[in-house]
């Protein structure tokens, strides 16, 4: 059974940087990919960033430029630096991760950019 334990998330003003932490536990063995997805109150979720055992990058054109997505192989865990943060990054960020066809879900951490 795989397990995701999200940290990191803040209340951050309009401009500022927040590094979010997503590590996972379990029999994960690549390929597999890993990412995050944020879901802002009233608004369906939505994709953010990925990245695959393999090391290929992928993000959301309204994050492209500010946030960076990397990961530790060895420890198995996704990070998310956001910079130049909006207030239309306001949102629960879910960490995820696809592997053996099957698809696992962090808890949320919850985000908040506001003066």
């Amino acid at each position: 059974q795989v397990q995701l334990v999200e940290s990191g998330g803040g209340l951050v003003q309009p401009g500022g940087s927040l590094r979010l932490s997503c590590a996972a536990s379990g029999s994960i063995f690549s390929p597999y990919a890993m990412g995050w997805y944020r879901q802002a109150p009233g608004k369906q979720r939505e994709y953010v960033a990925s990245i695959t055992s393999g090391g290929i990058i992928d993000y959301a054109n309204s994050v492209k430029g500010r946030f960076t997505i990397s990961r530790d192989s060895a420890k198995i865990t996704v990070y998310l630096q956001m910079d130049s943060l909006k207030r239309e990054d306001t949102a629960v960020y879910y960490c995820w991760v696809s592997y053996g066809g099957k698809h696992y879900w962090g808890q949320g951490t919850q985000v908040t950019v506001t003066s």
